[in-house]
């Protein structure tokens, strides 16, 4: 079916189930599918279809632009960041005086303190706060969730990874991105329980599975806002 409101149109498709509410899901390409309870009279869908309109046009648009590949970063005032899941906007700041360039979150933006007003400059100094911001969070996670296991991290490192969020190796040395600093405090939280389930085994067996969902049930979740998110998590 197709329907016009404010302005744009969607394309979706209804399907009528053993239910007793109506399900709007959209999947990876941006197909709409509605599942309602049989007998659910088409003015009934599409007055929930307007009701959620603005949340199914965001969602259109993300897919849109996760499709297209990594976002292109600019380095100026207003431009969105992610950080522990939210987007801010930057606000940047010369100062001659500093000894290094850095970032500040100031509860609604981040503002960046550099030395030159150079694109370079700015996109360094935040990922040196992504660094530090990461390292921070994730050492936070694993003092939450040691008490879980019974062998400790012998070290804790932040890579600039291209393939992975995190990595475990045998001498029970634990790496993550600096990306993860973009993502909800959950979605860290899992990847920490992820590595840190590898200290106990190593391979991604049915032991494994069955611990990371022992300490994190809705682990499938935050994979899933990864999977859907990593497009974004860039600067």
């Amino acid at each position: 079916m197709i329907h016009t409101y404010l302005g744009k149109t969607i394309r979706f498709e209804i399907k009528y189930k053993n239910r007793t509410s109506i399900g709007i899901s959209i999947d990876g390409y941006g197909n709409i599918e509605v599942q309602a309870p049989k007998g659910t009279p088409n003015e009934r869908v599409i007055q929930l279809l307007e009701e959620k309109w603005d949340i199914i046009q965001q969602k259109l648009k993300e897919m849109k632009d996760r499709l297209h590949g990594p976002q292109k970063k600019v380095y100026e005032h207003g431009e969105n960041f992610l950080f522990l899941g939210n987007t801010y906007p930057i606000q940047i700041f010369q100062d001659n005086h500093i000894e290094q360039d850095y970032v500040v979150f100031e509860g609604d933006r981040l503002h960046i303190y550099v030395k030159l007003l150079e694109d370079e400059k700015v996109k360094q100094a935040l990922k040196r706060f992504y660094y530090q911001q990461c390292k921070s969070l994730v050492e936070k996670s694993i003092s939450l969730y040691q008490s879980h296991f019974k062998p400790k991290p012998r070290s804790i490192r932040i890579s600039d990874s291209k393939t992975t969020w995190g990595t475990c190796d045998s001498n029970l040395r634990l790496t993550f991105n600096w990306r993860l600093a973009m993502a909800p405090q959950d979605v860290i939280d899992y990847v920490v329980i992820h590595e840190m389930c590898h200290m106990v085994h190593l391979n991604h067996d049915r032991s494994f599975w069955r611990l990371v969902g022992k300490i994190m049930p809705d682990y499938k979740e935050k994979e899933n806002w990864l999977t859907l998110s990593n497009w974004k998590m860039t600067v």
